[in-house]
Order: structure tokens, then sequence, then C-alpha cells
């Protein structure tokens, strides 16, 4: 079979097909009276081994030792075309991201693609300084993607830079709370605590909504972060979790500070003060506990609160007791 026919069936170019040879992985078995090159069927064959060993990335060198090289093993290259091929992966999947992301920022003109390039750069930085610079300026006009910031808030460890990120996530406008609710799901403690840290700071219903959905992780302190969260936006969802700091001793001043918030509300004072009392007499509730408990109704206004403390003040426990005569002290004093 002439050079032009194995070209039209194996469709590889002649051209190609005279760089095998030059190279020695295809020797045409002859040539015609006319000098043309003729190629047998095991020609053919060796050809299209060699296509099909392309196609898996090895180079010519290394499809020639393949062929050629009886005790040749293919283990430990395919090993390395295998790990090759997942840094390549890995590195176009990083430049699709940045581009994306780059196209999410809507920029006008090439000045405002190098912008948001550079503040990408600097969010990635080893410098701690860069990143915070980086994060404080993404709400000037052109500012970077909110997937950029919610990426960055649930893998920086520098608290300053931590803040900085959770300011301008603050700012970013909607998507972020979503994106960061997916934190909340890491297996990684750290990066929930990132999340809902960050969703804590954002407003609007959409982060209310997540926080409220984070009453509900197994994860304490995802629980405690939400519940202070809601509370101080007058969520009386967030009650029960706020309780049972108080109960565990997990931040229970910043538990008993919120429950004064949601106590504005008269109807929902006394709700809370009931809750508080219902805990008080629960056999399982600790003498620390107790005292904890009776330290909240402080800061609960309402008959139901006044009414516990003067129950409280004769409580067989001295310690309650005695908060509790002094807490109506106070109260009366007012």
């Amino acid at each position: 079979m002439l050079i032009g026919e194995v070209a039209r069936r194996s469709g590889v170019s002649a051209r190609m097909l005279r760089h095998y040879e030059s190279l020695g992985l295809v020797r045409p078995c002859g040539r015609t009276g006319s000098g043309y090159r003729e190629y047998s069927a095991q020609d053919i064959r060796r050809i299209f081994h060699i296509e099909s060993l392309r196609s898996l990335g090895l180079s010519l060198r290394e499809i020639g030792r393949a062929l050629d090289d009886p005790g040749f093993t293919p283990s430990t290259l395919v090993g390395d075309l295998v790990r090759q091929t997942h840094e390549r992966i890995a590195a176009e999947t990083e430049l699709l991201t940045r581009l994306r992301r780059i196209d999410a920022a809507e920029p006008a003109r090439w000045e405002d693609v190098l912008h948001v390039v550079a503040l990408l750069q600097a969010l990635g930085s080893k410098n701690a300084d860069a990143r915070q610079r980086a994060a404080l300026a993404s709400v000037d006009d052109v500012p970077v993607p909110v997937e950029a910031l919610v990426e960055a808030a649930l893998s920086e460890t520098d608290p300053n830079v931590a803040g900085a990120l959770r300011w301008a996530l603050a700012r970013s406008g909607d998507g972020g709370p979503a994106l960061l609710a997916r934190g909340l799901d890491s297996t990684v403690a750290a990066v929930r605590e990132r999340a809902v840290r960050s969703l804590a700071e954002m407003p609007g219903d959409e982060a209310a909504a997540e926080l409220r959905q984070a009453l509900t992780s197994p994860d304490l302190v995802v629980r405690g972060y939400a519940a202070l969260a809601l509370g101080t936006r007058a969520e009386a969802d967030a009650v029960p979790t706020l309780i049972e700091m108080i109960v565990e001793g997990r931040n229970d001043t910043d538990a008993a500070d919120a429950l004064s918030v949601l106590a504005s509300d008269t109807a929902r004072a006394d709700r809370i003060a009931t809750g508080l009392v219902a805990r008080l007499a629960a056999e399982a509730t600790t003498a620390p506990a107790r005292g904890r408990l009776t330290q909240a109704l402080a800061a609960v206004p309402g008959a139901a609160a006044a009414r516990a403390l003067v129950e409280l003040s004769q409580d067989e426990d001295r310690a309650v007791a005695v908060t509790a005569a002094y807490l109506l002290q106070l109260r009366d004093a007012r």
C-alpha cells in the first residue's frame, strides 16, 4: 500500500508518516520500482499502535521504547502519565476558575481585568498584610467575585485578615450566604467555624435563613455562633440554643445578653423566663448551671421573671438564693 492510501485509511498525514520513518518508528517494507514507499499490513498495524499510544499522552520516544523493547513495562510510565494528567487538570481547573471569577466581575476595560487579577493574586498571597489589603480593597469599583471572597474566608487563619474578609463579604451583595453555608458541612471544624462566623456578620434575610438552619448543626460551636447572631437580630428561633449555652457554660454571658435583646418584647420575655425556669427545675441541671440561669433572669423583664426570682430567693441552694435576692434588689432599684 502506498503512502497516500495509508494516510487516507489511517488518518495520519503523509508528512507525519515520513516523520515517523525518520525517527525509526515505522519502516516501510519496501519501495516500488518508481521509488514510492510501500507499506505492509504489519506496518499499518504498527501505525495504529503508535496512534493509540499517542492518545495516552506518550511521547514518540516513549512509544518507540514501548514497541521495540521486549523488557519494557508500562506500569511506571502509566503511573507518571496519571500524575501528569492530574497536575494538568488541576492547573486547567484553576485557570478556568480564575477566568470565571474575572467574568463574574463584569470588567468594562482591560484595566478592570488587571485590577481583578491583582486582587485575586493578593488574596492567595503568603503575606497576611497583602491578603488583608486585598480584602479591604475588594469593595472598590470593580469588586472581587463573592466566590473568591468566600473561598478566602473559609481558608484564612490570620484573625486580622479573617475579619477583613468577613467585612468584605458583608458588603458583597447576594450569593454569599449560600456559598458560605456549604462550609458548614465541611469535615474540618475550623472551616465550619469560619463559615458560621462569616454568616453571622452578613446582613439580610438570606443570611438569617442559613443561620436558622445552622441551629440544627451537630457542631456545638456552629450552633452557638448561629444562636448569638440570631439573638441580636431578635430571632426567637435562637432561644432554646441560647438557654442551652447558659446551662453548658459556653459563651454564657454572650448568650444571656442575646436573650436580653430578645426579651425586649413583653410576650417573648415571659416565654424566655419560663424556659429558664424550666431548666432550673430540671433534675439534671448542676449547681453552677443553676447559678448561671438565675443570673440570666436578671436581664429578662416582666412578671414571669420577677416571680421566678422571688421563688429562687428562697432556694435550698444558698448561692442561688443569694444571687436571686440581690437581683431582686437591683430590679426594685430601677
